[in-house]
């Protein structure tokens, strides 16, 4: 069925004027740079598998991706491995537990459960094919610019302040080591991971990743094919296992949509075949989601009566 356009910009609107001042949430304050983004801050966007695009808000502002890198680094690690690797190498399972938890690993082996974790993310770094730890980072930023259909680039404010900070992700990385659950240096996937945490995207580029991933890996606004369409399906089960953290379940049985959040304010949920929806704002609720992201992207799934499970 196609897609009411018109509905579709009223959706948004309605979203963004309703939620965009929501009270609660507070922006996360143990990474210093997340701490002092303006907490007012608030867009939405979607992007439709045709290249439509609605956005309402601070759409164009840049914040940084944290944790829906992920997402970008899984997706080029089943290009590299293949679907198979991935589940046996790193997992699809939620970890029930917070999404740095060290608890997490020593109730398993230290294996990782999930590629939408720190421990899983870092062992998805280490198992793209790369010589080198430039080699292996330009590939993960190429990835992430081509699924949104710009050129996103790193900021080193982010990096430095998440460089200084990661001190648990290191101590991750090598229990990781330990149980041959790590692919490449453990302190060069830890850098490497922490570097594309620090990538700046704005909502409408966001969307755009979203919408990539929506049609089966072409991206709607550069028309290239980025990704094997095969894979996409198994990149979006990773996504409603475990890409809202401990809240994926609740957001599953609310919501119905695959989807992705980060500590850096954004929410990013796919509607398969259809489009990308995606929100900014910094104050997060105390699991790590966006307050106002989660509300805007929910109202606009609800209003176009999008839910996987509601066929």
């Amino acid at each position: 069925m196609a897609i009411d356009l018109n509905a579709l910009r009223a959706a948004v609107d309605a979203a963004y004027a309703e939620h965009h001042a929501a009270v609660g949430g507070a922006n996360a304050d143990y990474i210093p740079y997340l701490a002092k983004v303006p907490s007012e801050l608030s867009g939405i966007a979607v992007v439709t598998v045709d290249g439509d695009i609605f956005a309402a808000g601070d759409k164009d502002y840049p914040f940084a991706i944290e944790s829906i890198s992920k997402v970008c680094t899984l997706a080029l690690a089943l290009e590299d491995v293949g679907p198979q690797a991935v589940q046996e190498k790193i997992g699809a399972d939620p970890t029930g537990l917070p999404f740095n938890s060290v608890i997490a690993l020593e109730l398993h082996g230290d294996k990782p459960l999930s590629p939408l974790v720190n421990a899983g993310a870092m062992a998805t770094t280490s198992v793209i094919k790369a010589s080198s730890v430039e080699e292996r980072w330009t590939r993960i930023l190429d990835m992430q610019s081509r699924l949104a259909g710009a050129k996103l680039e790193m900021s080193h404010d982010v990096n430095q302040s998440e460089q200084s900070t990661n001190f648990h992700n290191r101590a991750i990385a090598w229990l990781l080591f330990s149980a041959d659950a790590m692919y490449c240096d453990p302190m060069e996937a830890c850098d490497v991971y922490t570097r594309q945490c620090s990538t700046l995207v704005s909502t409408v580029q966001l969307a755009t990743m979203g919408a990539t991933f929506a049609g089966r890996g072409v991206n709607p606004v550069t028309k290239e094919s980025v990704l094997t369409a095969s894979n996409t399906p198994f990149l979006l089960a990773e996504m409603t296992m475990e890409g809202m953290y401990g809240s994926s379940g609740d957001w599953a049985y609310t919501v119905g949509l695959p989807a992705k959040s980060g500590v850096g304010g954004g929410i990013l949920a796919i509607v398969p075949g259809k489009m990308g929806i995606a929100a900014f704002s910094p104050p997060l609720d105390p699991v790590g989601n966006s307050v106002r992201g989660q509300l805007m992207v929910a109202a606009v799934a609800k209003a176009m009566g999008y839910n996987l499970y509601a066929a």
